[in-house]
């Protein structure tokens, strides 16, 4: 069995099959789904899901391309009741992300440091998005003291050296489609050298396809493909690796 840790199944781009997408991921043998809701938006749809469906968890946080959408206050309260639900596994996705011109840096430092400091008073894990944002994620990461409470490195794409520095704050680090492409050079060494015990595999659904559905709508059934490509990267049976990271991901997000 398997666990994609980071998907996005309420995204309008599954409004006219999610039933059968979702179907399809159990008949793949993927057991639980932890679905992130990232915004006003996203959150309650993703609420809906994991109410709606015992095998799918939530993930609830405000992501640093909207962060200058967020009301702080209002909606890091509104975070804090929800975190009380027992299908909200960590707070997330939260971070930064300075591809995307959409929120000043000072405005997602402090969406970040503020979602970070509301997980450590929760005891939450939290899920990392970091893009072109390195320094500054591990940077804030130390000062706030996220390794108290640790969490997810999603979808993860930096240096070994970057890894290894979130390693030692706690957190595990998960990779999805974009490993099983043939010129990820990095993320395959990446992966390669992290410990059996902090890997975790993720799709992103419905974005970051594996090969060979690149460019086209990713969706859960699809993590499969990415722990093949693990398993041969880590040179171990597909069966080991589905059992580690499910493992692994069982012991992150207390999940039952």
């Amino acid at each position: 069995m398997l666990i994609d840790s980071h998907a996005h199944l309420d995204s309008g781009k599954f409004d006219s099959d999610r039933e059968e997408v979702i179907a399809r991921a159990q008949a793949a043998g993927v057991d639980t789904i932890v679905n992130i809701g990232f915004n006003r938006e996203t959150i309650p749809s993703t609420m809906e899901l994991a109410e709606k469906y015992p095998f799918i968890y939530a993930a609830v946080g405000w992501h640093p391309t909207d962060s200058a959408d967020m009301k702080l206050e209002e909606d890091l309260a509104w975070i804090e009741r929800l975190c009380s639900h027992p299908k909200v596994v960590a707070i997330g996705e939260i971070g930064l992300d300075y591809y995307w011109d959409t929120a000043p840096k000072e405005v997602q430092h402090t969406v970040f440091r503020e979602q970070i400091r509301l997980a450590r008073y929760l005891h939450k894990p939290i899920v990392i998005h970091n893009r072109d944002a390195h320094e500054d994620v591990v940077r804030i990461l130390r000062e706030e003291n996220a390794g108290e409470i640790g969490g997810i490195m999603h979808c993860y794409s930096g240096s070994w050296e970057t890894a290894k520095m979130c390693l030692d704050m706690g957190f595990y680090i998960s990779f999805g489609g974009p490993v099983t492409f043939k010129n990820a050079r990095v993320p395959k060494e990446v992966l390669a050298r992290v410990p059996n015990d902090r890997l975790l595999l993720e799709t992103d659904s419905p974005y970051l396809s594996p090969h060979p559905y690149r460019g086209k709508r990713n969706e859960s059934a699809y993590v499969t493909l990415v722990a093949e490509s693990a398993a041969e990267i880590k040179k171990i049976s597909v069966e080991e690796i589905c059992l580690m990271t499910s493992q692994n991901a069982r012991s992150c997000l207390s999940l039952g």
